[in-house]
C-alpha cells in the first residue's frame, strides 16, 4: 500500500448535516509546521522533542476548545514512531487533534501526525497518539465537563473505545508490577569475562534546566511539551553513549505527569540505559523539579521509557552488547525493561495489527490480560458501530442482518425483551447458564476467573454435520457496564488459547474472532438486545443455514432466550454488576 493510500484511510468521507453543510468537528485543531534547521538534530532530521512540543500544543488547544477553560497535560499514551520515511529540513509536519471523549474532569484527545514533501507532493503517516488532559477551573473548584456528542461513524467508534483505553491506562502500571514479580521475566543475568558487556553507569546522564517564561504555558506552569522535549534530549544523550552512534527513537512508553512545575523551578533530568535487547535498547528518564530555596526537596514530576534502534546505511538494524545493571534499583529497572518489552510485543500483536493479520486464538497469560480484554471489548464496539447492514429476514420479532466488508462476513440479530436492562445484563453475563437457552452451547466449563469482569470458559458445541466431531472453543468473556448515560452494557467474546486446555482428537477446535451482546435500555422495563458475530469457518455453517431459511434453529434460540429472561428476571442479583 502506498503512502498516499494510507493517508486516504485516515480521512473519513465528508459528513453532510441535514442543512447540507459539511460537518466539521468543533474541537478539531490543525497545525502545520515547516521543519527548519532550528527544529532539526545533527543529522538534519526533525528532533522528536520538537515534534512532542507541537503535538502537545495542538492537543491542548483542542482540549481547551471543548472545555472552555485552561487544561493541563496529564498523560500521553505510548507512541510508536514510523521513521522509515525520515522527516528532514524542508518537509512539512501536519498535526490534527480532536477530543474523543470527555469524562468528569478529564478528556481524551486523539492526535494524528502526517508529513509531506512539498516539492514532490508525497505524503505519509508518522504516528498517532492519545493524550489525556485535565480541566482547571477558576479557584480550587473542579470543572464538570460537558459531554462530547459524536456525529460521524469514526467519532462514535473513538468515543466508545475511549472508555476502554481509559481503563487500560489505569491498569498499565499494575500489569508491569505483576509481570516483574512473575517467574516469566528474566532475572539479573550472570556475566562472564568473555562477553562484551556495557556497564549501565557509563550511560548515565544528569542535566538541569531552568524554567524560563518561554518554557511556560498560558497558566505560568511549565509547558508539558517542553518537559517531554527535555526528557527526550537527555534520553538521546544516554542512548548515544551506549551505541556510540546516532540512535533513532522508535517508541515511547506512556508519559505520566505526577505534578506541575512553575517558572523559576529547576528541572533535573536523569537518564540511563536500563536494558538492551538484540536490535533495540531501553532508556529510562525521569524529571524532578525543585525551587532555588529548597534544592534538597525535589518533586518527581514525570518518568518515561524510550526504546531506541540504530539503523546502518543500508537500513538494517544494528545489534547491541548486553547491559550490566547497577546494583539495587538498577536490577529492578533491568527486569522492568524486560516486562515493558514483552507488553509492547503483546500489545502490537493483539491490538496494533489488522484483524486479518492476527491469529484468532491469542495465547492468554497474566501479562497480556489487560490488552486482550481491551481488544475484546473494542473489537465488539467497532463491530457494533458498523453501518450499511442488510436486513435478511425477520423471525419471531427478531431482525437478522448481515454485512460484507473486506472479504469478511458479519452477522447481527436484534430483538426487544420486556426485561430491565440490568437484569438482562446479569443473566447473559453468566455464561455457565447459556446452555439453558442456546443449543449451540451444549457444555460450559469455567476455566479461570480473571477478575470481576473477565472470565475464560471452555465451550463444547454440537456440529452441524452429524458425521463430524463436536466442536470446542476456549472463550474470553469480557463484560462492561456503561461508563456514562447512553452507553450500552457490553458482553464481548473472543477465542484465546491456554496450555491448560489443549486441542484434543475427540473435538474439533473452533475459533471466534469477535462476538458478543450490546444491551440498551428501552424504557423502564424493556431492553434492546443486539448480538454480533464475525464469522469464521467454524461458526459460518450455524449462521448461513438460518439466514437462507434452511434451518429454524436461530428462531428457536431467540424464543428460548426470551423465555429464559422472563422466567429468571427476578433471580438476577444486581450486586453481580461490578
Amino acid at each position: 500500500m502506498s503512502a498516499s493510500e494510507q493517508l486516504e484511510i485516515l480521512e473519513e468521507p465528508p459528513f453532510i448535516l441535514e442543512n447540507g453543510v459539511k460537518y466539521i468537528n468543533p474541537t478539531e485543531v490543525k497545525m502545520s509546521q515547516f521543519i527548519l534547521p532550528c527544529h532539526a538534530n545533527h543529522c538534519g532530521e526533525l528532533s522528536v522533542g520538537q515534534l512532542l512540543k507541537w503535538m502537545d500544543t495542538t492537543a491542548c488547544l483542542s482540549a481547551e476548545r471543548h472545555a472552555h477553560c485552561p487544561c493541563v497535560t496529564a498523560s500521553m499514551d505510548d507512541i510508536d514512531f514510523d521513521f522509515e520515511q525520515r522527516l528532514s529540513v524542508g518537509h512539512v509536519v501536519n498535526i490534527k487533534a480532536k477530543v474523543n471523549r470527555a469524562f468528569n474532569t478529564s478528556l481524551e484527545v486523539g492526535i494524528i501526525i502526517t508529513s509531506e514533501d512539498p516539492c514532490t507532493g508525497r505524503q505519509w503517516k508518522v504516528c498517532n497518539a492519545f493524550a489525556t488532559f485535565v480541566a482547571k477551573g477558576q479557584g480550587s473548584g473542579k470543572v464538570q465537563l460537558k459531554a462530547v456528542i459524536p456525529r460521524t461513524s469514526q467519532e462514535k467508534i473513538e468515543y466508545s473505545i475511549a472508555a476502554e483505553r481509559r481503563r487500560m491506562r489505569l491498569h498499565h502500571l499494575e500489569s508491569i508490577k505483576d509481570l516483574v514479580s512473575s517467574s516469566t521475566i528474566q532475572k539479573e543475568p550472570d556475566f562472564d569475562e568473555s562477553q562484551h558487556v556495557v556497564p549501565a553507569e557509563k550511560t548515565r546522564v544528569e542535566t538541569v534546566e531552568l524554567v524560563l517564561p518561554p518554557h511556560a504555558n498560558h497558566q505560568s506552569n511549565s509547558f508539558g511539551g517542553q518537559i517531554m522535549a527535555w526528557m527526550e534530549s537527555a534520553a538521546t544523550i544516554s542512548a548515544s553513549r551506549f551505541c556510540k552512534g546516532h540512535p533513532v527513537l522508535k517508541t515511547i512508553d506512556m508519559f505520566h505527569f505526577r505534578g506541575p512545575s512553575q517558572v523559576g523551578d529547576r528541572i533535573t533530568l536523569k537518564a540511563i540505559v536500563n536494558n538492551a535487547f538484540k536490535e533495540s535498547f531501553e532508556v529510562g528518564v525521569c524529571a524532578e523539579a525543585y525551587h532555588q530555596e529548597g534544592w534538597e526537596q525535589k518533586t518527581h514530576i514525570n518518568s518515561a521509557f524510550m526504546t531506541f534502534v540504530v539503523p546502518d546505511k543500508g537500513g538494517k538494524l544494528c545489534t547491541f552488547p548486553r547491559v550490566k545493571p547497577e546494583p539495587g534499583d538498577g536490577k529492578r529497572r533491568y527486569r522492568e525493561a524486560s516486562a515493558r518489552k514483552k507488553i509492547r510485543l503483546d500489545r502490537k500483536y493483539i491490538i496494533s495489527c489488522k484483524q486479518t493479520e492476527v491469529p484468532l486464538s491469542v495465547p492468554w497469560d497474566p501479562s497480556n490480560q489487560v490488552y486482550l480484554s481491551y481488544n475484546n471489548v473494542s473489537a465488539l464496539k467497532i463491530l457494533a458501530a458498523k453501518q450499511n447492514w442488510v436486513l435478511n429476514c425477520m423471525q419471531n420479532k427478531a431482525k437478522l442482518s448481515t454485512l460484507e466488508e473486506d472479504h469478511l462476513l458479519f452477522f447481527k440479530a436484534e430483538m426487544i425483551v420486556s426485561v430491565n436492562v440490568k437484569q438482562v445484563f446479569v443473566l447473559l453475563s453468566d455464561m455457565s447458564r447459556r446452555h439453558e437457552w442456546d443449543t449451540h452451547y451444549q457444555r460450559f466449563k469455567l476455566i479461570q476467573k480473571v477478575d470481576t469482569d473477565d472470565v475464560i470458559y471452555h465451550v463444547v458445541s454440537p456440529s452441524v454435520n452429524k458425521a463430524s466431531n463436536f466442536q470446542d472453543f476456549v472463550l474470553l468473556a469480557s463484560r462492561r457496564v456503561p461508563c456514562a448515560d447512553g452507553d450500552p452494557y457490553l458482553i464481548a467474546l473472543r477465542s484465546v488459547s491456554l496450555p491448560a486446555v489443549p486441542p484434543t482428537k475427540d473435538l474439533d477446535r473452533g475459533e471466534v474472532s469477535c462476538a458478543g451482546f450490546t444491551l440498551c435500555q428501552e424504557g423502564v422495563t424493556s431492553t434492546k438486545i443486539a448480538y454480533y458475530i464475525q464469522t469464521t469457518p467454524q461458526v459460518l455453517p450455524y449462521i448461513t443455514r438460518d439466514i437462507t431459511g434452511l434451518s429454524s434453529d436461530l428462531c428457536k434460540i431467540i424464543e428460548a432466550l426470551n423465555k429464559f429472561l422472563e422466567q429468571n428476571k427476578d433471580t438476577a442479583h444486581m450486586c453481580d454488576i461490578g
